[in-house]
Parts: structure tokens; C-alpha cells; sequence
């Protein structure tokens, strides 16, 4: 039995006690074993509104409003704040004995890391939309002690956007409750008394790393004042008092009057709010690496900086050849050699996100680049700067120094670089903090076919690095949150891992990104999209907004009703999908398609050229996925909170988009859609198929007097002629081919395609391309998690018949698989579902909740006991009354 507790490898089939939500330790690494870290502070999913009401604050729901006065917002005295500031800040208190409680909030803009008595606590906040900045939660009972106590916090404020920052203004604010054992209480909040330093350390203005990433981490350990963050710390003359900010400690720091120099802007105090974080914490977990893989020297023919800032051709050379050398006590040692340098490279078991950490020992001035890449083969040059200028710096005092980049990396190797060293260095505890979201279900899924595990483990492994705060497509690239090719990974965080709060916090701030003329911003909240804005307007940029993404939204919206059977974020979101549904139709031609260019800023995806050779191509794709959510997913929203206007009109708009495509795009002679029939003999007489139009078509049924045998065909054995999507879209063709009973191409896909994926068999992760390229900028942990979800939904085949899965239909396609368990999570509870092969079929045990209403499909021929219910004759399909809150036992036919 597989059974996965987030922050365990997913290298081996075991079973791991489920941890404590809150308060807990991450289990340890059954992969690579290694020591175990304490979570960050405690879940506000499991204690909503965390100390909050104990300190006369409101208790907030997740996500609700919080007014944390008689704290403020603080900052550095100053009139301008540059780029890659970082900033101090600790205030001393004095507490009897151990407390009863010491509970309370943190934020800043743009990420702090929180110390009490030189302890690492905490890291945040989330990403999240400016307007609606997070507040944490913070549970420092256990971390207090008796006396003198510092908590200190140090601040970066980004300046330049990124992927996970749109844009903000610099701040700090902070509230405690403590309460001692007699009963006196405290409150320590930020304000005045608090103590404050410009940190030298990291030079302020600092560069970015690339177009989104904002920081490039350079660190001076001398520069850092020894202790700052611990008790009994003299400040000297450098350190202030803060400067308060306006704006009140119930609107984010960008509310406030502090000018921003680099944008000139800032948000609204009176459509701006501070709320409580939305989703539990992130786990963090220390993870060794697995082994030292390589080492060697370098020799620089330039300065260093000429490569690392530039990467100037000629600017080194490299030797390989031993040059670090176990101690015996877990350390290696290294001999650099004056005027050249030295290097390191660690493997990890997997790849993960997390924040690289080093020990040192070296003379005071050796300079270390620390470098991250996701994948490294041996066969090429033993040097990782290779992956969007993924290294950090950090300049050693004399002695021993640790270092912890104060941002997270998505990497399986690291790579230490040493020079300008004048004696011996010494590296020890290299390894990565790793995060990973707390998911309040374990995992469970197990196959008894090897490879196939795999492949179902390297899903979930992606899952842990795509799916924390936001849903992204990797964090190796962009750390962006996206629709459309990257929100079906939301499947797996409700049904495999029995989370439902990731799903909400993804549609709260998916939808804070709608523009005023209507559509969304694609990757909100994140500050790609709103400079592409400006390119687009004066052609400098392909990528505008996607439109296909906001659609895929809808949909999003829709399937997180069916799956939670939740109605509130429907109807509070219903506004926002009607207004962007009216400004697509206002957007379709005299064809009354939808045209996929013309559009000015916004664009449209669908998907990369290997699917598509041109973008007139999209077109068909575009108008049936449209027509299809519209009709599936607009309607039956439209239908949930009372707009029965609307949906009728957006039916019949689904309707007429429709008809105008199978009037484009359906070839009468072959059966199916075919993208460029318009354009065929333009083209030179050949035809172009997708599998987006193909799929959706039969996913949706679309395909015209229920004619699908040529496109099940077609997606079945594909020819020459057909685009196949990469593999975050991958689902949709195998999806529709299980939907028409092919079983046999998905498990035939899954077996020799996608569990033969480098990236699975050697990262534990799926990649974002079919053939991904080591030692490249390529993502080896992308987001399509498909084979996942399509184990639960479409092998096992459970699938809601009811919102909240109040009722399942379940059919079970098992094919020639071996034995095969798992659980699937609801609100009701958890389906239990387990098979075994027998005879020339399967026998399947089934557990459904006591209040779950279920119905078996099965084909016609095959034989049961239960009770008969009716046929599909579509798909040669019966179905059965399946008992509630017991186990039945039936026959599923094989292959």
C-alpha cells in the first residue's frame, strides 16, 4: 500500500504516519533518509483564526479580512527604497516563565523570514495579488522562553516584479499575544519600539536574476552583525528607530503613502485588504543531498564576474579530477590553489523546491556561488550555471559560516563553487529545506506493475513542487499560477489528497487578475502579464493575456462545485465568468467564430506548435472548447446561483459558436474536425488534426449525429497528420479515448511513453516536454500530473454523478493491470477501491460513505449480482445501484 504523507520521498512504496497538521514534524525521508525540520507554525486550516481571538482581534475565516491594530506598518527610515533591499528589524521581551500562549500574524512585502532567539521560524507571505495581501499566522508558545527573548525578522523587498510578485511597497507588520502563566498578558506589535538596520550584507539595487526572478541573492556574512537576532544583542549607532507608514494595519503595505519610486504607483487604501492567510502553512523539511557526484578545479581566464554577470565566452576553463575529499564526520574537504577555484556537485534523491543550505569553514573573504539546475548528465560539462542564472553568492567570515538562500529554487543538483580562498575549506550539511504543502489526507494509491507506480509516484512528486501557495507550471521557470494547461492538477489536490483549500485560494486570486475590458490575466498574481500588457500594444511580444486560459477558468470554477459540491465561490465568482464570457462573444466575427488573433492585447494558446503548425490552426480547437465549458460549465453555474437569463442565453451562444465550427471545420467525408479545412487547399491539399479539437469534441460531445468512430480512430493510433498536445494537455486525447472505453491507448501511453520519460526515471518528476534536455532551462517538474488524476477518474473510473460526489458513478476500466489500490477523498468521506486480476477480468472490492449514492457502469455482457438500473447504449454500458457505507464485491472485465 502506497501511502504518501507530504515531505516523505515518493522513491519507495511505504507507509508514513500521518503527522500532526499542526505543530508536528514532517516525517522522515524514506528515500534518503535525513533529519526532520518542525513545520512552519501551525495550520490555520485545522485553527482558524490562530490566537486571534484570545488577543481581542476578530477571529477571521480563511481569507477574511483582519485588522491587526495596534500594530503598523514599518520600514526602514527613507524616501526611496531600492531593488533587493533587505532590511532588520528585532524587538526584545521579557516573559516570566514558559507561556500559556504566544500566538499572532506576520506579513511583509515582498517575503520575511521570521527568527526568535536566532531561530529560524518562518517564511512568507504567500504569493498574492497586492490588493489582498496574506497575513500569516504565528505560534511561538513553544519557542519562547523563560527571560530574555528576541524576535527579529529580516525583509526583502523585491522592487522589480517577478513571477510570484506583481508589484507592492516596502513594509513589515507584526502582532503577538502572549500570555503567561499567572494570567498577565502582552501584546508586542510593530511599531516605534521595534529596532531597525539597512542590511549591508545583501547590497541594496541589487540585479535581477532573469526576467522573472527578482533577486539575485549576493550575501557578505562580515557586513551581517553577529547576533543580531538573538537575545542580549547591543545595537549599535546604525540601527534606527522605524519609520511608521501610513495606511493602517487593516490594508496592505502597498496601501500606504511611501513613495515607490521604481513604479510611481501603488493600490487603492479603499478597495485594498489585509486577510488571513488562505491555506494551511507550507511544510518544510531538511533534506540532505544523496551523494557528492563530481568535483574538480576551474580555472578563470577572466574575472569571475565577467561570466556570472554576463557570460562572456572564454571566461573559464574547467579540470576535472578529486578535489573534495570526505573527512569521515560528514564533511568534505577542499584545497583550493591561488588564482583558480574549486568546485562540488550534489546529487539529491529527487527533485524538489526548497531553499539550498551549506555549512563552511573557510578564511574570512573565500567567495562561494552556490548553483542550482534541475537536471545534469554526466556526459556534459560539469557545470550547473546553466538554468537561468540560478546561483547565489555568499562571502564568508573567518570560521565556520552557514548559508540558506533566503528564496526557493526548484533543483535535483547543486553545485558549490569556492574561490579566492587563502587556506583549506571545509563543506558540511549541504542540502535543501525542503516545502511541500500539508495536505490533510495521505495519499494513498499503490499498482503492482513497477514501472506504473513510477510513473503514478513522479505525478505526486510533481504535484508536491507545482501545487504550495499557488498552482504553478514549475518552479524552476516562472513560479507563475496559471489555468488552463496547469489547473487540472487540481483534481489531484481534492481527490487524492482531500484538500480543498488550495482549490479555493486558487480561484480567489485567479479571479482578482480580470482586467476592466473583461479578460483575465492568465498567471495572476504575478507581474508577467502586466508588462506584456505594454509590449502588446506596441508588438513587442507574442504572449499577451490568454483568453483559452480564462475560459479553462470557467471550467475550473465549475468542476470545483462538482467535486466539493461548494457554492459559495460560484457565486461569488459568477459575476466575473459572465462578464468574460460577454467579452468573448463580443469578440467573434462574421462567421460567428471566435477569431484567434486580432484580439489586440489578450492572445491565445491552446497549445505549442507540435500541436499546431500555425495559429489559424487554433481556431477549431478554440470554438468547441469555448462552445463545450460554455454549455457544461457557464450554463449549469449560470443555472446554480439563479441567472436563469443568462443561461439561456449562454446556451444558445454555445449553441451558434458551435454550429459555426462543424459549418468551418467538420469534414463531412472523414467524420471529424479538421483544423484546416478552411485553408486546405491553400496548404497544398494536406489536412492538420489536433488533439485538442478532437478530444474536446468527443469530451463534450460535439461530433454531429453522434458520429465519433473516426475521431476515436484518429486519437487512437495518430497519424502524421495529427498535432498531439505536450504534457500538460496530454489528458484531454486520453481522457476522451477512456470516455469511448480505449483503455487499452491509456494504459498503453502511460506504459510506454510516459513512464519511459527521462525526467520519471530520473528525477521522479514529469517534465514539461516529451524530451526534455539536461543541463538546459528546460523544467523536468512541470505541471501535468494527468496520469495521477486519470487513475482515480478513469481507471477506476470515479467520477462525480452529484456535486460533493453526494453521488459516483463508477466505472472501473482495468485492462490488463495487476492488483490495484487507492483511496479517493470527498466531503462525505473516502471511496475505498481495490482490484486483483481474476480469470480473464478483475475483481473489484468498493467502498462508498454511508451517505453516498453510487451507480455502477459496466459493459453490457459483464455479469453481477446487483441491481440492474438501465442501459447507455452510446457506449454499450450498464449500470447498477451500488449500496452505500458497505463493501460490495464484482467482476470488471480485462482487456
Amino acid at each position: 500500500m502506497f501511502i504518501r504523507r507530504l515531505g516523505a520521498s515518493v522513491a519507495a512504496s511505504v507507509a508514513v504516519p500521518a503527522a500532526a497538521r499542526s505543530g508536528g514534524l514532517a516525517p522522515a525521508d524514506p528515500g534518503g533518509g535525513g533529519a526532520t525540520v518542525p513545520a512552519q507554525g501551525a495550520s490555520p486550516a485545522t485553527e482558524p483564526g490562530l490566537g486571534v481571538a484570545q488577543a481581542g482581534w476578530p477571529v477571521p475565516d480563511l481569507g477574511s479580512p483582519v485588522d491587526l491594530a495596534p500594530a503598523s506598518w514599518i520600514w526602514l527610515p527613507s524616501e526611496r527604497t531600492l531593488a533587493a533591499t533587505f532590511v532588520l528589524f528585532r524587538r526584545e521581551l521579557e516573559v516570566a516563565g514558559t507561556p500559556v500562549s504566544a500566538r499572532g500574524w506576520v506579513s511583509a512585502d515582498s517575503r520575511y523570514r521570521l527568527w526568535v532567539n536566532g531561530r529560524r521560524v518562518q517564511f512568507g507571505p504567500a504569493p498574492c495579488d497586492p490588493r489582498r495581501l496574506e497575513v500569516d499566522p504565528i505560534d511561538l508558545t513553544s519557542v519562547l522562553k523563560p527571560g530574555t527573548n528576541a524576535v527579529a525578522a529580516e525583509v526583502l523587498f523585491y522592487g522589480h516584479g517577478e513571477g510570484t510578485w506583481p508589484l507592492g511597497k516596502p513594509g513589515f507588520l507584526f502582532a503577538l499575544r502572549v500570555e503567561e502563566q499567572d494570567g498577565a498578558v502582552q501584546q508586542i506589535v510593530s511599531d516605534e519600539r521595534w529596532q531597525v538596520l539597512l542590511d549591508r550584507a545583501h547590497p541594496p539595487g541589487q540585479y535581477k536574476r532573469w526576467y522573472l526572478r527578482a533577486l539575485q541573492e549576493e550575501m557578505d556574512v562580515r557586513l551581517r552583525p553577529e547576533g543580531w537576532n538573538e537575545p542580549g544583542f547591543t545595537p549599535g549607532e546604525e540601527w534606527l528607530s522605524p519609520l511608521v507608514l501610513g495606511g493602517g494595519a487593516d490594508r496592505p503595505a502597498a496601501a500606504s503613502a511611501y513613495y515607490e519610486y521604481l513604479t510611481d504607483g501603488g493600490v487603492d487604501p479603499g478597495t485594498s485588504v489585509l486577510v488571513a492567510r488562505e491555506v494551511p502553512l507550507v511544510r518544510e523539511t531538511a533534506r540532505p543531498v544523496l551523494r557528492l557526484l563530481q568535483s574538480g578545479r576551474i580555472h578563470w581566464r577572466r574575472d569571475p564576474d565577467d561570466w556570472f554577470e554576463f557570460r562572456m565566452p572564454g571566461s573559464f576553463e574547467l579540470v576535472e579530477g578529486a578535489v573534495a575529499f570526505p573527512s569521515g564526520d560528514g564533511a568534505w574537504t577542499l584545497d583550493p590553489r591561488r588564482g583558480e577555484g574549486v568546485w562540488a556537485l550534489f546529487e539529491l534523491a529527487e527533485q524538489m523546491v526548497g531553499f539550498p543550505f551549506f555549512t563552511v569553514e573557510a578564511p574570512a573573504g573565500t567567495i562561494v556561488e552556490l548553483m542550482t539546475q534541475e537536471s545534469h548528465s554526466e556526459d556534459n560539462p560539469p557545470w550547473l550555471d546553466t538554468h537561468f542564472h540560478s546561483w547565489s553568492r555568499f562571502v564568508c567570515g573567518e570560521g565556520e559560516s552557514r548559508f540558506e538562500a533566503i528564496d526557493y529554487e526548484s533543483l535535483r543538483f547543486l553545485q558549490i563553487h569556492v574561490r579566492e580562498a587563502s587556506g583549506p575549506v571545509r563543506l558540511r550539511d549541504v542540502g535543501v529545506r525542503r516545502r511541500s504543502y500539508d495536505w490533510p489526507r495521505p495519499p494513498h494509491f499503490h499498482c503492482d506493475e513497477p514501472p506504473l507506480q513510477r510513473l503514478f509516484e513522479a505525478s505526486f512528486n510533481t504535484l508536491v513542487n507545482a501545487a504550495q501557495e499557488t498552482i504553478v507550471d514549475g518552479m524552476g521557470r516562472e513560479r507563475q499560477q496559471y489555468s488552463g494547461d496547469v489547473s487540472h492538477m487540481l483534481h489531484a489536490t481534492r481527490l487524492v489528497c482531500g484538500d480543498w483549500d488550495l482549490a479555493r485560494r486558487f480561484q480567489h486570486t485567479f479571479a482578482l487578475g480580470q482586467t476592466h475590458e473583461g479578460y483575465f490575466l492568465d498567471c495572476w498574481p504575478a507581474w508577467d502579464r502586466l508588462n506584456r500588457i505594454a509590449q502588446r500594444e506596441v508588438g513587442a511580444t507574442p504572449w499577451g493575456p490568454l483568453l483559452d486560459h480564462g475560459v479553462s477558468f470557467i471550467h475550473d470554477v465549475w468542476r470545483h462545485h462538482e467535486e466539493t459540491s461548494e457554492i459559495d465561490i460560484a457565486q461569488e465568482l459568477y459575476p466575473q465568468l459572465a462578464r468574460f464570457a460577454r467579452y468573448l462573444l463580443d469578440g467573434r466575427g462574421r462567421d460567428k467564430l471566435l477569431p484567434v488573433d486580432g484580439w489586440g492585447v489578450p492572445a491565445v494558446w491552446m497549445d505549442g506548435p507540435a500541436c499546431f503548425q500555425r495559429q489559424r490552426h487554433k481556431q477549431c480547437a478554440f470554438n468547441l472548447f469555448t462552445a463545450g465549458v460554455f454549455q457544461r460549465a457557464l450554463v449549469p453555474l449560470a443555472e446554480l446561483v439563479g441567472e436563469t437569463r443568462d443561461a439561456v442565453n449562454f446556451r444558445a451562444s454555445a449553441d451558434a459558436i458551435l454550429s459555426a465550427t462543424v459549418r468551418t471545420f467538420w469534414s463531412t467525408k472523414r467524420g471529424l474536425f479538421v483544423s484546416n479545412l478552411p485553408w486546405f487547399t491553400e496548404e497544398g491539399g494536406e489536412a492538420r488534426l489536433d488533439d485538442r479539437s478532437l478530444a474536446t469534441s468527443l469530451l463534450f460531445r460535439q461530433c454531429p449525429r453522434g458520429k465519433t468512430d473516426s475521431t476515436v480512430a484518429a486519437l487512437a493510433e495518430p497519424s502524421a497528420e495529427l498535432g498531439l498536445s505536450y504534457p500538460a494537455n496530454a489528458h484531454w486525447r486520453l481522457q476522451a479515448l477512456a470516455y469511448h472505453g480505449r483503455i487499452d491507448v491509456v494504459l498503453r501511453e502511460l506504459r510506454y511513453r510516459w513512464a519511459a520519460l527521462r525526467s520519471v526515471l530520473e528525477n521522479n518528476t514529469i517534465a514539461e516536454q516529451w524530451e526534455p534536455r539536461p543541463d538546459t532551462t528546460d523544467q523536468w517538474s512541470h505541471a501535468a500530473v494527468s496520469p495521477l488524476f486519470m487513475l482515480f477518474m478513469d481507471i477506476a473510473g470515479l467520477r462525480p454523478a452529484a456535486p460533493g460526489y453526494q453521488k459516483v458513478n463508477v466505472r472501473p476500466q482495468l485492462g490488463d493491470l495487476p492488483a490495484l489500490e487507492l483511496t479517493l477523498h470527498t466531503g462525505l468521506g473516502p471511496i475505498a477501491f481495490q482490484s486483483e486480476p481474476e480469470g480473464e477480468g478483475h475483481k473489484v472490492w468498493l467502498t462508498l460513505p454511508a451517505d453516498m449514492e453510487g451507480e455502477l457502469r459496466l459493459p453490457s455482457e459483464a455479469p453481477t449480482e446487483l441491481r440492474r438500473l438501465g442501459v447507455i447504449r452510446s457506449l454499450g454500458l450498464s449500470r447498477y445501484a451500488l449500496p452505500s457505507g458497505e463493501t460490495v464485491t464484482f467482476e470488471a472485465p480485462g482487456a
